[in-house]
């Protein structure tokens, strides 16, 4: 661990000290910025899978990352020069047997389909003929990704104690907790054949999209799946596709992804256009479950909502919906960021993806609220990312497409299963457990208040803001439900009379 904690330390310290130097004579601001960030771009590529994450991550933050590491930023791809076969095989020969040969008709052992730091990808033929992809995991890449979290989460918490106020606005620690969360795939390819067989199914329900089906039991370093026919949707040529087909495949894969971002809370956090193969006369194949995002119930409802606001063209409501799903700070300034909301707003609303970059439109606000002193939840980066990526995606083949046109087609759906969500058994048991914990509190506490009533004793604390739109303190949900019940009981006893 030591090792590779003095090699980043190492390329992070170079680069720190390039930064520092002066530019050179003739250079302008711009140009040196420009450098600056490629290096920066150059030395994440050269410390391999996580670091790349995190660069990629970096790149839908603009609100503390400059618009030329952005643009350097959004350049990171995880590929590499392909290595040998030899290297791979005792990985096969150990996690299928030495009569691994036998799994095949036949496997191209000299042209790999893809080479990344993390595995290589082969194209293989089952014994039964059945064309296949073979992903085998780089030997001791495993224990450097550990090594990896373990130097990231080291520096997570030197940052908090350096620097308080960043911090407070932005929490690198919850940041990398969700990005260590979503590559839990990467390390472990039965994980990923999970994720694999979850997408597939909530996938059954579309014309033109699917997922790759697992063809042969996983081990933790080889997964086996079905081929994707075509290529990859950056390299289609649209004239190839029915204007049916293409808008097809665009309309679909919004929709599966709006549907995973607010029904499934499950979602391919990578859809890079190297992760979708299209193909005139099929489907289009989401590849490479590896990095998958997983949202919190009450996020993703006001997920909802803010995307709601936006298509309905209300600024107002976006920011209120985006203050309650985060947390203001003591100096925040929610006028302002009302008003940064009330000008963004509109330029998103039905716009299409030729003129507008709706990933960004997300991160956007990320800048507003973060420079108003409002930190967002940590999966929003994350989230960013997803939204970038696919749109990017699109782009190549269908730019045409509406964002908001796609996300009010599929508001129904994602209303009434909310709906159904909200109604069903499971919540109603939840509820009434919560009420039933609650209840035992909330009617002490309403004596409490009412005995103070009584007795002309009654004290409420009050507090204001030092300047006009500045942030309040949030009503505490517990005694928010306290005063629910306390009432409900008191209806409920004077009904009985």
């Amino acid at each position: 661990m030591y090792a590779r904690a003095r090699y980043v330390s190492a390329v992070l310290g170079r680069l720190l000290a390039d930064g520092l130097r002066r530019p050179g004579r003739g250079s302008s601001e711009e140009e040196s910025g420009q450098a600056r960030a490629r290096a920066v771009r150059e030395s994440l590529q050269s410390l391999g899978p996580f670091y790349i994450k995190v660069g990629q991550m970096l790149s839908t933050r603009p609100d503390f990352v400059s618009p030329a590491m952005i643009a350097e930023l959004r350049q990171l791809h995880d590929q590499v020069t392909p290595v040998p076969f030899e290297v791979f095989e005792p990985v096969l020969a150990k996690d299928f047997g030495p009569r691994w040969p036998r799994l095949f008709r036949d496997i191209d052992t000299d042209t790999p389909l893809g080479a990344a730091s993390l595995a290589q990808v082969y194209r293989a033929d089952l014994a039964d003929g059945t064309p296949a992809a073979v992903k085998i995991q780089r030997p001791g890449v495993e224990r450097i990704m550990a090594q990896d979290m373990a130097v990231l989460r080291r520096a997570a918490r030197l940052t908090v104690r350096a620097a308080p106020r960043f911090t407070t606005v932005i929490d690198v620690p919850a940041m990398l907790g969700v990005l260590f969360d979503a590559m839990e795939g990467e390390s472990d390819f039965r994980k990923e054949a999970a994720n694999m067989r979850q997408a597939h199914r909530l996938t059954e329900g579309f014309k033109h999209l699917t997922v790759p089906q697992v063809l042969i039991a996983p081990t933790r370093r080889v997964l086996v799946q079905s081929l994707a026919p075509g290529t990859s949707i950056r390299d289609a040529d649209p004239a190839a596709f029915t204007t049916d087909e293409r808008t097809g495949i665009g309309r679909d894969l919004m929709a599966f992804m709006y549907r995973g971002y607010f029904l499934d809370r499950y979602f391919h956090a990578d859809p890079h256009p190297g992760n979708i193969f299209v193909a005139p006369g099929h489907p289009a194949h989401l590849i490479d479950w590896g990095m998958v995002g997983r949202i919190e119930t009450t996020i993703s409802r006001s997920l909802v909502l803010a995307l709601f606001n936006v298509a309905a063209n209300d600024g107002a409501g976006l920011a209120r919906t985006w203050v309650e799903m985060g947390h203001p700070t003591p100096w925040a300034d929610l006028a302002g960021f009302r008003t940064d909301m009330n000008t963004l707003v509109p330029k998103a609303t039905s716009a299409s993806l030729d003129e507008l970059d709706f990933g960004v439109t997300l991160t956007a606000v990320l800048v507003h609220s973060t420079r108003r002193g409002i930190r967002s939840s940590p999966v929003i980066a994350l989230l960013g990312k997803s939204f970038a990526n696919l749109e990017g995606s699109i782009r190549h083949l269908c730019p045409e497409l509406s964002i908001t046109d796609v996300f009010a087609e599929n508001l129904r759906t994602i209303v009434f299963g909310l709906a159904r969500e909200t109604l069903s058994e499971q919540q109603a048991a939840r509820t009434a457990l919560d009420l039933m914990i609650a209840a035992p509190s909330s009617l002490h506490q309403g004596r409490d208040i009412l005995r103070n009533l009584a007795d002309n004793d009654l004290t409420l604390r009050v507090a204001t803001a030092n300047r006009p739109g500045r942030a309040r303190p949030a009503t505490n949900p517990k005694y928010t439900r306290a005063a629910l019940i306390l009432a409900a009981a008191i209806i409920w006893a004077n009904r009985r009379k």
